[in-house]
């Protein structure tokens, strides 16, 4: 042991190369040559894993033995230049890092004086964390955590690293990963484009079920006045009082596409096959964003701090898809006032859709066929810019019938749904300029951010857990999250080894 002890200390990667050439002894030895192939790619995983922990542990203790040398011939103004006034030099000092392939032990020095924390010059040249787990581990932790829940996450790791962490470990890890993406975002220039291409904004909203600690105050306070009509479920259209809304927000650029209303409604009877339908506007550049922290206006704002990025002289044509709530426009249209710039508000035609899919109900059995011909008729009145008149219609027919109360409500609503929003339905100008008129990128957004991930069975949120899954999700979807890993370990270690702590010299180990 002395012998082994003695090289290891003449040859910091001693162990490793005897652990190296142990394994090439095991893999080539008459035992493991018997071995079926799944046992002997476990071993050389496994033991692959242990070797590559070695190899970084030795070039560990090989940049303590320089950085010890270095400072050990400074004299004591040098050394107060480098830790702000400090001066005596302590050897030996140890701390754990956790990595993704294992954890291994970083010995350095510490420069001390009386009434400072200690300094230590090789954690900021190593770019090291206050915490034991390292950047790499939480770039794992993240890519994991946003993939599916904490429990999966930790298991990945595990199997991947070895035991480095724990789950309440993970949670903690990615919302300290996402802390730079505001900063991100509001630090990159987009790829300027044509006057000529559409600029298009889209905001939604999606419920996610928090703890009961985490509940906006008027969801709390409601969810405690509701009364119950069942002890053991909810009666129709109430509501557990369980969930805070985010707000998610959608913007991308897209070539007009002009159309008429047949190639986006079939006609009654099908749409013959000798003609195909002209293909909508096609997002490019697509760029989400989302919280359920802030409030909608926060989103808001934020969707037209990118946009304004995007075009700056706001030389483009600027089309927001709604869904028609109240709120959300009212908050659009100032934003947009504030800022001085002219927006095409258009409603989501698929929610105008659903509304008349109901009205159908009105006058159609369920499986009637021909619900779908009269769907065809109104939505093609629509498409035309004639809203009010296919409420007219609408609002006639259930006269005719002589249909009254519960009979007629989504008709009713469907005519109440197209005059509330009648500044926002002429598709035919729309479709004439090539503008799009669903809202299916903050649709799938919503799905995608949210729903497949903040919905996972028996999942109860925190606001600031949700909120950074939910920030790191939109990273990730905007293709950006190699980007933004690089920028927030540039802040991390700004924020944790400020350059005046080294003043101007350069320790190399």
């Amino acid at each position: 042991m002395e012998d082994y002890e003695h090289a290891a200390m003449a040859d910091p990667f001693a162990s490793a190369v005897s652990f190296f050439t142990q394994l090439i002894c095991d893999l080539s030895g008459p035992a493991v040559l018997a071995l079926p192939h799944q046992d002997v790619e476990e071993m050389a995983a496994a033991r692959g894993r242990e070797l590559a922990r070695l190899l970084l542990q030795a070039h560990l203790d090989l940049r303590a033995r320089h950085e010890e040398a270095e400072l050990t011939v400074l004299d004591p103004c040098a050394r107060a230049a480098l830790a702000g006034g400090r001066t005596r030099l302590e050897r030996g000092h140890h701390r754990e890092l956790a990595t993704i392939i294992g954890t291994v032990r970083v010995t350095r020095c510490a420069l001390r004086s009386p009434g400072q924390a200690n300094c230590y010059p090789a954690d900021a040249v190593l770019g090291l964390p206050h915490e034991r787990h390292s950047l790499g581990v939480r770039k794992l932790a993240v890519l994991e955590a946003v993939r599916g829940s904490y429990d999966t996450a930790m298991e990945a790791i595990t199997r991947c690293c070895g035991k480095v962490v724990g789950k309440r470990q993970v949670e903690h890890l990615v919302q300290a990963a996402a802390v730079d993406v505001a900063a991100f975002y509001a630090a990159r220039t987009p790829v300027p484009q044509n006057a000529s291409t559409l600029l298009v904004l889209s905001a939604d909203g999606k419920g996610i079920i928090m703890r009961p600690g985490h509940l906006r105050e008027a969801t709390r306070k409601a969810a405690e006045r509701a009364k119950r009509t069942f002890r053991t479920r909810l009666a129709v259209g109430e509501k557990t009082g369980r969930k805070r809304m985010a707000t998610l927000a959608a913007v991308y650029d897209a070539d007009p596409a002009v159309r008429r209303p047949h190639d986006i409604i079939a006609p009654p009877g099908g749409r013959s096959t000798a003609r195909i339908p002209r293909p909508g506007p096609k997002a490019q550049a697509k760029w989400l964003t989302g919280s359920v922290e802030h409030d909608p206006e926060h989103v808001i704002a934020a969707a037209f701090d990118q946009a304004q990025a995007r075009d700056p002289q706001h030389r483009r044509c600027w089309v927001v898809l709604v869904d028609g709530a109240r709120h959300q426009l009212d908050l659009i249209q100032a934003e947009a006032e504030r800022r001085g710039v002219n927006i095409h508000i258009v409603l989501d035609l698929v929610h105008v859709i659903e509304k008349l899919w109901a009205a159908a109900r009105c006058f159609h059995a369920p499986a009637d066929p021909a619900a779908e011909d009269w769907i065809a008729v109104k939505a093609a009145r629509v498409l035309h810019g004639c809203g009010q008149q296919a409420a007219d219609e609408i609002r006639a027919e259930a006269d005719h019938r002589k249909l009254t109360g519960d009979q007629r409500t989504a008709a009713d609503k469907a005519c109440q749904y197209l005059n509330n929003n009648a500044d926002f339905v002429h598709y035919d100008r729309a479709l004439a300029a090539g503008w799009p008129i669903a809202s299916g990128v903050i649709e799938g957004a919503a799905r995608h951010l949210i729903a497949d991930r903040l919905d996972i069975t028996g999942s109860r949120w925190s606001v600031p857990g949700a909120e950074a899954l939910l920030n790191l999700r939109a990273v990730i979807s905007n293709d950006d999250f190699p980007a933004y890993w690089n920028f927030h370990v540039q802040a991390e270690r700004r924020r944790l080894h400020p350059a005046a702590d080294q003043a101007d010299y350069k320790l190399t180990a």
